[in-house]
């Protein structure tokens, strides 16, 4: 089911603030404060990326940085938030982008917790870096690009079988397990619901669909996807996978919100307040999806 959603914004038409230009800086490279002064986080929402390293500092919630083996001998360092609650929590595995494990991608894992999930966000460029290391290796969002965009999909899989793996054996997990993924990520998030048929669930934010048709019936679990209006790029998969998933009577809800762009959750102060009025949005519909199909 594919919903628009408009929201009532008169966007400017000044240069570089069109899709294209949208696009373009989204994808190559992370904003900076001075383009996109930070806000703190408003109630029940992950800050932008501006403001995450400072959400991380005042949370009360118990986060810890974990070793989990792979199948291929990598030691993946994985971001691990646990919710506050006495009976046992579903798992959501955090994908990150292009930009790699970041602070950012760690605040959300942070308010995946306190809305009551086990949050687990492995740095998937584990010991691809110099020296052995990941993200945190290198010495500029450049390369960590490059780093991200050489893991093979399989590899990628393969990473994420193991961490899956590991959180679901923790003594405070429920046994139920989704994955949530931004740009990069979410197409990932989208792939690995169908290479993994014991997913419950799978988020997909901005993230391109599934170019193997055949991809869309392995899947099993509901999939939600949220897009920005403004990302021709991503948008142009949706409605040829929303026609198969149809097709194979599987669950795929596609959300786009007009006027937002690429990136809009990272990017709250953006696109003349179109980001921030689609991250109010996407982000309850998120929690109500994964605690409707996680029960």
């Amino acid at each position: 089911m594919l919903i628009h959603v408009f929201l009532n914004l008169a966007l400017a038409a000044a240069p570089g603030t069109g899709a294209e230009a949208g696009l373009l800086l989204d994808q190559e490279s992370p904003p900076t404060p001075a383009e996109r002064p930070s806000a703190p986080p408003a109630e029940g929402l992950p800050p932008d990326a501006d403001g995450a390293k400072a959400a991380l500092e005042k949370s009360p919630r118990h986060g810890e940085w974990v070793d989990v083996k792979a199948q291929d001998g990598a030691v993946l360092r994985t971001w691990a938030v646990y919710p506050e609650r006495k009976d046992k929590a579903p798992v959501v595995i955090v994908i990150h982008e292009v930009f790699g494990a970041s602070d950012w991608i760690r605040a959300v894992a942070d308010r995946l917790a306190a809305d009551g999930f086990i949050a687990v966000a492995p740095d998937l460029v584990s010991g691809r870096g110099p020296g052995g290391g990941g993200t945190d290796s290198v010495a500029s969002s450049d390369d960590v690009v490059k780093l991200v965009r050489g893991l093979a999909e399989d590899e990628a899989v393969e990473r994420l079988h193991a961490v899956r793996d590991w959180a679901l054996k923790l003594p405070a997990a429920s046994g139920k397990s989704a994955t949530l993924g931004f740009c990069w990520g979410g197409a990932r998030s989208f792939a690995y619901a169908a290479a993994q048929p014991d997913l419950d669930a799978a988020v997909v934010y901005y993230g391109a669909a599934p170019s193997d048709a055949q991809a869309f019936g392995r899947i099993r679990a509901a999939v939600l996807g949220l897009y920005g209006g403004d990302d021709a790029r991503v948008n142009t998969t949706i409605a040829p996978a929303e026609a198969e998933m149809k097709r194979l009577g599987k669950s795929y809800e596609a959300i786009i919100y007009d006027g937002a762009g690429h990136g809009f959750l990272r990017q709250q102060q953006g696109r003349e307040g179109a980001n921030l009025k689609a991250t109010q949005q996407a982000w309850p519909r998120t929690i109500a999806f994964l605690r409707e199909r996680l029960r």
